[in-house]
């Protein structure tokens, strides 16, 4: 009866084990399509899945590097270990113009200059300078290109463009700033976009320190968006051992149109964080700032670093 038992016990935990495995080696697959080589080969990886990559010209240069297709398809269950059929993009066979009208020039830039990159040689160039106009179209936005989309590629090439620069004369409406703590007052700038420019100075009887106390034109009036607001603000009275009040000033090239600005610091921390974002016409910049002494300003255009320098007492 002992015998029976102990075979029982023997064949129960036997099938129990190879249940355990069986169910161990089912997996979902997951959805690749769309995503980064790359991404695509840690998600099988994490699956226990494996690859077989082939390789296919697409219609979309910005597809190179993609997964097309995969088979078995998403949410099929399959045994760990099985083949998935990933299929690749490797970008476009280059011998058209593609229509870049109604797309923002850097993204065109970026898109061109990868393209060649990816061919070894320049065989497309921007044409520099690039032409603007007024349009309503956003700034930026590709108006016209020659050669025009799908002309044929012989040989190296340079694409002309015609850039929006936005509507001509565009009108803004100052907004209220003085008495406008300094980071508020950023903040408003920021958002209405004005071209602006910053004095400061101690806190004059009863003028409140660390405040815009002046600004001109006054707030209502409605000035070209290349008019400067001429703002004055105080310097606040409560600062630390361990800090600096201070007012960054850079000379920008002037833009054909308005581009994203911003101004970081790096701290003694080493947390990066925003000081102050715009977009701006160029010129000169100028910000107040309240930062721990021994920090970085880090001045950026379109995330391409343009000047740093150290914050001192």
């Amino acid at each position: 009866m002992t015998l029976v038992l102990l075979v029982f016990v023997g064949i129960v935990a036997i099938s129990a084990f190879f249940v355990r495995v069986r169910g161990a080696e089912q997996t979902l697959v997951p959805e690749v399509r769309g995503k980064e080589l790359a991404e695509a080969l840690l998600e099988l990886q994490a699956k226990e899945l494996y690859p077989r990559i082939q390789l296919r010209y697409s219609q979309n240069s910005r597809d190179k590097g993609r997964i097309l297709e995969q088979d078995p398809g998403a949410g099929t269950i399959v045994k760990a270990g099985r083949r998935i059929r990933l299929v690749v993009s490797q970008g476009v066979i280059l011998n058209r113009f593609e229509n870049y009208i109604g797309r923002n020039l850097e993204e065109v830039r970026t898109e061109v200059q990868t393209i060649t990159s990816s061919l070894g040689g320049q065989l497309i160039t921007i044409k520099e300078p690039v032409i603007y106009d007024y349009s309503p179209e956003a700034p930026g936005t590709v108006l016209r290109q020659k050669p025009e989309p799908g002309s044929g590629i012989t040989g190296p090439t340079d694409l002309e463009l015609v850039v929006s620069r936005g509507l001509e004369n565009t009108i803004v409406t100052v907004p209220e700033l003085a008495g406008l703590t300094l980071s508020a007052a950023l903040e408003q700038i920021g958002k209405t976009g004005i071209a602006f420019e910053f004095s400061i100075r101690n806190a004059e009887e009863e003028e409140q320190d660390g405040t815009v106390v002046g600004q001109v034109p006054p707030a209502g009036t409605e000035v070209s968006l290349n008019t400067v607001t001429y703002l004055v603000a105080t310097i606040p009275a409560d600062l630390k051992d361990d800090e600096v009040f201070g007012l960054f000033t850079y000379t920008m090239p002037q833009n054909p149109y308005p581009l994203p600005v911003r101004l970081d610091v790096i701290p003694p921390s080493g947390e990066r964080a925003r000081v102050f974002g715009v977009e701006f016409l160029g010129g000169k910049l100028t910000v107040p700032y309240r930062l721990p002494a021994s920090s970085v300003l880090v001045l950026t255009m379109m995330d391409r670093e343009l000047h740093r320098e150290a914050v001192k007492n």
